[in-house]
């Protein structure tokens, strides 16, 4: 599952932070600080990065000027942050408990299991714990997942740490996957696979795309729950920018020189580059150590 094909992104390729337009400065960076757990890692004028250790998970970018996306846009489904125990996503949970952060639900997905929020501008947030690779079944080259029952109360009666909660904002973390609202899954497997370089892991019903590099059960996802039809977007409060981080500067350049050779315009300069998917998505792939 590990060999890069040369098409194909690196098997160590990562996420890096999504960036949000918000509205609200103060208040979305209390929320992720306070209710998500994250650290203040950086703040400079209109812009708040936060994580974990020196691992920046979300940036926030105050855009008052934009209004919130009307109901069916593509954009932002998801930021998932992946915790390394089960312990402090545990902390996590209670923690947005805690905040009265809406609450979407909780599943376990086999390879994983999940509890769902939105912050206060409606942007959605998964956190999570991987099991490890080992217990993951793979069949045909898919990996199988699931939306199983997942008791949030019994999880938190089992896992959450007093202690660890004195420091909720301990250890570490980072974005494990993005998810994203697309108008076709067609689409998103066209630029996702066929020309950014991901491979497929997961296809439900023509109605959501699950890919990854190196084997992970998933690195993005696309769907069209709440988005089917859905055209380019406009500017708008919410997703501004997803990254993702390639081991070096040589596996950016290729992929830039892959996607000029499709056709995909991108700006490069030179420690990234950036494009747009089909429906304005911002995605920006920077080489681990010059992202910023």
């Amino acid at each position: 599952m590990t060999t890069t094909q040369p098409d194909r992104l690196a098997a160590d390729t990562a996420m890096g932070p999504v960036t949000l337009e918000v509205a609200d400065l103060d208040g979305l960076r209390d929320f992720y600080r306070d209710a998500v757990t994250l650290a203040v890692l950086s703040e400079d004028g209109p812009v708040v990065t936060l994580g974990r250790g020196t691992t920046p998970i979300v940036i926030l970018r105050h855009r008052p000027e934009l209004r919130h996306a009307s109901p069916g846009s593509a954009g932002l489904f998801h930021t998932a942050i992946l915790f390394p125990t089960q312990t402090e996503l545990a902390v996590a949970v209670a923690a947005m408990g805690a905040a009265r952060a809406p609450y979407v639900g909780s599943a376990d997905h086999l390879v994983s299991q999940a509890f769902y929020f939105e912050d206060p501008e409606g942007n959605g947030i998964e956190l999570y714990w991987d099991r490890d690779r080992t217990q993951w079944s793979w069949v045909h080259g898919r990996v199988e997942m699931d939306n199983r029952f997942l008791d949030a109360g019994a999880f938190l009666r089992e896992h959450l740490d007093p202690q660890a909660q004195e420091r909720p904002q301990d250890g570490e973390a980072a974005v494990g996957h993005v998810h994203l609202s697309v108008g076709d899954v067609a689409s998103a497997k066209e630029f996702y696979v066929e020309r950014l370089g991901f491979d497929t892991t997961s296809e439900w019903n023509g109605q959501a795309l699950f890919v990854s590099a190196g084997g992970y059960h998933h690195h993005m996802a696309m769907n069209v729950w709440r988005s089917r039809g859905a055209g380019r977007r406009f500017p708008t409060l919410g997703l501004g920018q997803v990254d993702i981080v390639l081991p070096s500067s040589d596996d950016v350049g290729e992929l830039g020189e892959r996607m000029r050779h499709f056709g995909v315009r991108g700006a490069d300069d030179g420690r990234s580059v950036t494009f747009e998917d089909p429906w304005a998505n911002t995605i920006r792939v920077v080489a681990e150590g010059a992202a910023s």
